[in-house]
C-alpha cells in the first residue's frame, strides 16, 4: 500500500469518527471519561510502584501518596462515569476562560501592535464561550467534551486528508 494511501484511509477514518462522535456526543463524552480514567489508573499504579525506588523515606511516602489519589480519581471517574464526565466538562469550561483571560491580558499589551484585534477577538470569544457552557451547563456538561472530540476528529481528519493528498503530489513530482 502506498504511504500517501494510509494517510488518507486514516484521514477519512478520522472524519467519519468525528461525524459519529458528533452525532453521539454523549456516548462520546462518556468514552473520554472512561479513557481519562483508565490513564489515571494506570498513571496512578506505575507512580506507586516507582514510588519503592526512591531512596528518602518522605519522598517515597508522597510519591505513594500521591499515586493512590491519582488511582481513586481515576476509579471515580469509571465507577461514576456521568459525574466524572461533569468533573471533566467544568475543567474545560474553566481552562477555555482562563485561555480567554490570558489572550486579552496580551492582547492589552499588545495594543500598539497589529496582532492587537486578532489577540481580543479570540480571547472575548473564549470567555464568551466559557459563559455561554456556564449558562447552559445542567445540559451542555454532558455533551460538550463528545463535541470537542468530534469537532477535534473532524479537524485531524482534514488535516491528514490535505497531508495525504500533498505527500501524493510530492511523490508524483507534482508541485
Amino acid at each position: 500500500m502506498r504511504p500517501w494511501l494510509k494517510w488518507l484511509i486514516l484521514g477519512i477514518l478520522s472524519v467519519l469518527f468525528g461525524i459519529f462522535a458528533l452525532g453521539n456526543a454523549v456516548a462520546a463524552s462518556l468514552a473520554v471519561t472512561t479513557v481519562t480514567g483508565v490513564i489515571f489508573v494506570v498513571i496512578g499504579i506505575i507512580q506507586i510502584v516507582a514510588a519503592f525506588s526512591e531512596t528518602r523515606t518522605a519522598s517515597k511516602v508522597l510519591s505513594i501518596l500521591l499515586g493512590a489519589l491519582i488511582a481513586l480519581i481515576g476509579l471515580s471517574f469509571l465507577i461514576n462515569p456521568i459525574e466524572g464526565t461533569v468533573s471533566l466538562a467544568l475543567l474545560v469550561t474553566v481552562l477555555v476562560a482562563a485561555s480567554g483571560i490570558v489572550r486579552l491580558v496580551f492582547a492589552w499589551r499588545m495594543r500598539e501592535t497589529r496582532f492587537f484585534w486578532p489577540m481580543l477577538v479570540t480571547g472575548a470569544l473564549s470567555i464568551l464561550l466559557a459563559v455561554y457552557i456556564l449558562a447552559n451547563f445542567s445540559v451542555a456538561s454532558i455533551t460538550l467534551l463528545g463535541i470537542l472530540l468530534g469537532i477535534e476528529l473532524l479537524f485531524n481528519g482534514a488535516g491528514l486528508i490535505a497531508f495525504a493528498l500533498s505527500l501524493r503530489a510530492h511523490l508524483r513530482g507534482d508541485r
